[in-house]
């Protein structure tokens, strides 16, 4: 484990990450904000407090580890990086093949694509900090844990124009696939507690994806994971509300806003 001040920089970033604030955690915890806030810039806690904190925020001592050093990883690219990415078709095959683990033999083996491109690519990708080519072509990634792809960016908006109706073009219905459409009511302190819970979900889904890089290649599976949450209405419902009601709500919606 990292010596204790590293511990409590690794809470901090878990904490944010999970959109969990410290007026969060003081009602949490039962302690006011102020020596919540205190305990954190002291960095002193006991062993009680901190198991307290844990059990309270449903954080595992093995996150913190996984936390550790991530400050210096990257969470997302530029504009401009997507950008080239996604305009060279092998680039970014080369860079979600890196993202999935594979070597480069694994990369020739599969892809019609030579060794001295595949090098080119992660060359390119080394320079801009997505990875780190080592020798005998070794690659270490340089993304954290919650790495993802600009929204609404190039590389998101290129998936949602070609290959989004490809991706849902299935009944889900066979091995190792699941869809569900659910619609709910919730309150605004039950939306936030979903979307915390979809991240996370996230996060562990990109932990198991590390766990699972020792087994052999022919033991896993491409696996495309899509998370989504959103206040929708669909156009052929919107078209029958009321209009009084559709003022009424936008109204409501301002007020909170301000």
């Amino acid at each position: 484990m990292p010596k204790a001040t590293t511990l409590v920089d690794s809470l901090k970033r878990e904490l944010k990450a999970r959109n969990i604030t410290y007026a969060d955690l003081a009602v949490r915890i039962s302690m006011s904000e102020a020596s919540v806030k205190r305990m954190f810039s002291q960095k002193n806690f006991t062993l009680q407090r901190l198991d307290e904190i844990l059990q309270a925020t449903q954080i595992s001592l093995r996150d913190l580890a996984l936390n550790t050093g991530e400050e210096s990883l990257i969470s997302e690219l530029s504009y401009e990086q997507e950008k080239e990415i996604i305009n060279d078709p092998k680039e970014f095959l080369v860079a979600v093949s890196a993202l999935n683990l594979l070597t480069v033999e694994q990369m020739i083996k599969i892809y019609d694509i030579s060794e001295a491109e595949v090098i080119k690519y992660l060359l390119r990708l080394d320079k801009i900090g997505f990875l780190e080519l080592l020798p005998n072509n070794r690659v270490k990634l340089l993304v954290s844990r919650t790495f993802r792809w600009i929204p609404n960016g190039p590389i998101q908006n290129d998936f949602r124009d070609k290959a989004y109706a490809e991706y849902l073009s299935c009944d889900f219905n066979g091995d190792h696939e699941l869809m569900r459409l659910i619609n709910v009511m919730l309150s605004k302190q039950s939306v936030n507690a979903l979307l915390n819970r979809l991240k996370q979900v996230a996060r562990e889904f990109s932990e198991q994806h590390q766990e699972d890089a020792k087994l052999p290649f022919e033991e896993k599976y491409r696996m495309s994971f899509m998370l989504a949450a959103r206040p929708w209405l669909p156009e052929q419902f919107k078209s029958l509300v009321r209009k009084e009601y559709i003022e009424q709500y936008e109204e409501n919606r301002n007020k909170r806003k301000g």
